[in-house]
């Protein structure tokens, strides 16, 4: 079906359907905001609360290693999961028994990971969990283009975009409180994940696709099989925005991957206060406004019609908030960070999603395509611990690492300027 054909039917669907559009928009919401709640609870609290607890000597080399090789698992299996899903048939739709299946087993890799007594088997741990987790994420983030018209993606980007942030610093709050029991801390985010999850396909089930044609087996050599799978980056405002978002994640993941060790070596929390709380209170911060932000700019981009001004501003006001830190490495100047760095990232997850959508060359390779673009997210996490490890024994440290992060935040607002077919 022609991309236009699907909007157009997609739209009148969603027009005599309201209800069921807002209660999936509410439910994608729920399952956004708890794959959120899980990252950000375990990369920024568990996971570094554990390698210190087994290797505090070393630990900034132990959690890049962690960080970067399961990432590197991740940059694999979300193109894989979202290529599985696209062509899975079954009575309940495409995507459901990849959304009931994944956690389950999300949740016995994080059952062993919350056992694991050495930074070895932490390593094999986490790369499990990121596995089984980018095959459940993969085809929720296709749900968007699956099932949103058009015309109403701003407002679903929006609604995913506020989720990650509340389900983020949700996250975050909840792992804090398990810094001493971090195998219930694991569990808990695991079991919250899994019941949205079942929430979500329960309440909002999709078209059957058992009559859906299956596709052929492909005769092709692995070479030109690989070509094709990536085949979407020669598409140049696919590529360009592939870009955008790669830069802009590196930014992020250069500076919140070490939250935790920057409160702890670098910039003091008020007394009192320990600094798994203080990463609990900056991400707060956070949220609030990347709420506002989010709240705001996805609705206004779909009454405007336009998505790059949004992103290339929350882009630029993202690299020039990491100039704070280094100015005044304070908790009150990190606190003003942390809000500058909350209304860029709200802005840009409530557009960024409507505009990958805008981008993709094909939509019966939605989800395929869309697991390349998450390539963008996960390839920047396998260079933000290496590269974050050089800053800080080499290169300047922490005040560094904020720098670094800025420049990224440019170099992502400079990219989408470049992209023709989306306004």
């Amino acid at each position: 079906m022609a991309e236009t054909e699907l909007a157009g039917s997609a739209a009148v669907a969603g027009a005599r359907r309201r209800p069921g559009f807002r209660v999936l928009l509410v439910n994608l919401g729920i399952a956004s905001g708890a794959l959120s709640a899980l990252y950000a609870g375990v990369g920024t609290i568990l996971l570094p609360q554990q390698v210190e607890n087994l290797d505090r000597a070393h630990k900034v080399t132990a959690l890049g290693v962690v960080a970067g090789v399961s990432a590197a698992v991740a940059l694999i299996f979300n193109p894989v999961g979202g290529s599985l899903s696209d062509r899975t048939r079954s009575r309940f739709g495409r995507r459901a028994p990849w959304l009931i299946g994944a956690p389950v087993g999300l949740l016995a890799a994080l059952a062993f990971l919350g056992r694991a007594g050495t930074v070895i088997l932490v390593l094999l741990g986490w790369c499990a969990a990121q596995a089984v987790g980018n095959l459940y994420q993969a085809p929720l983030t296709a749900v968007i283009p699956d099932r949103v018209p058009r015309a109403r993606r701003g407002a679903a980007s929006a609604v995913t975009g506020v989720a990650s942030v509340v389900g983020g610093v949700t996250g975050v709050g909840i792992a804090s409180q398990f810094t001493g029991h971090l195998l219930l801390g694991y569990l808990v985010l695991g079991l919250l994940l899994a019941a949205t999850a079942v929430l979500f396909v329960v309440a909002t089930t999709d078209q059957p696709s058992a009559q859906m044609p299956r596709p052929e087996r492909d005769p092709r050599s692995p070479g030109r099989r690989l070509a094709d799978f990536l085949s979407a980056l020669r598409h140049r405002d696919f590529a360009l925005v592939f870009a955008s978002r790669a830069a802009s994640i590196l930014g992020y993941f250069l500076v919140v991957g070490y939250e935790l060790y920057i409160l702890t070596n670098y910039i003091r929390p008020p007394a009192g206060m320990k600094p798994a709380q203080g990463v609990t209170v900056l991400a707060a911060i956070s949220a609030v406004g990347a709420l506002v932000a989010a709240a705001i700019s996805g609705p206004l981009s779909d009454r405007l019609g336009r998505r790059k001004p949004f992103v290339i501003a929350s882009s630029a006001v993202a690299g020039a908030g990491c100039i704070l830190p280094v100015i005044s490495p304070t908790f009150g100047t990190v606190e003003i960070f942390a809000a500058f760095a909350g209304v860029a990232f709200g802005t840009y997850l409530s557009v960024d999603a409507a505009l990958v959508t805008l981008v993709l060359p094909r939509s019966e390779d939605a989800a395929r395509d869309l697991g390349v673009l998450n390539i963008a997210n996960a390839g920047p996490q396998v260079l933000a611990p290496l590269i974050a490890l050089l800053i800080i024994n080499h290169l300047g440290g922490y005040p560094t690492l904020f720098i670094a992060g800025g420049c990224c935040g440019v170099v992502g607002a400079v990219a989408v300027t470049g992209v023709r077919s989306v306004r």
